[in-house]
């Protein structure tokens, strides 16, 4: 398998520029989730991930819930995740929203192959071992053209 896989929140959804985002997680508030505008123009990013797609990668969405959060706000908030990525229209094959914390690698890691991990999160893309990865503080869709522009589609 090749899979490029996305994390949502500071990498496709600027949940961080929504103002007060923290203090209305903590109070389990979903609208964060929900008003976080794309960092991309999302068609096209969809493009792109469409060429992906058709060399044979798969598009997977692994994303963290909320810190210290409970069983219902989870749920809130994974239904929020999923509409927005159906608003957005963003074309992912595999989704896991999971626990704030937990390894992302796990999520994906059964499937094996080559991965690219595309995350915001300097520390989580330090640990990833199961392939590459893209600091989604950069221009991602640079980064993604550069990877079909070197022929390093494995």
């Amino acid at each position: 398998m090749k899979a490029l896989v996305f994390d949502m929140d500071g990498t496709i959804a600027d949940l961080y520029g929504v103002d007060n985002w923290l203090s209305l997680i903590r109070m389990e508030n979903t609208s964060p989730y929900e008003k976080a505008k794309p960092l991309y123009d999302m068609d096209s990013l969809d493009e792109l991930l469409k060429v992906f797609k058709g060399c044979g990668w798969r598009i997977v969405v692994t994303s963290w819930l909320a810190k210290d959060s409970s069983a219902d706000y989870d749920e809130r908030v994974r239904k929020a995740k999923l509409e927005w990525l159906k608003r957005y229209d963003f074309p992912y094959d595999e989704i896991h929203l999971i626990k704030y914390g937990t390894t992302k690698a796990n999520a994906t890691r059964r499937a094996g192959g080559f991965q690219i991990l595309i995350d915001d999160n300097e520390k989580i893309r330090k640990g990833w071992k199961l392939g590459d990865t893209i600091d989604a503080n950069g221009n991602i869709i640079t980064e993604l053209l550069k990877i079909l522009e070197g022929g390093r589609l494995k």
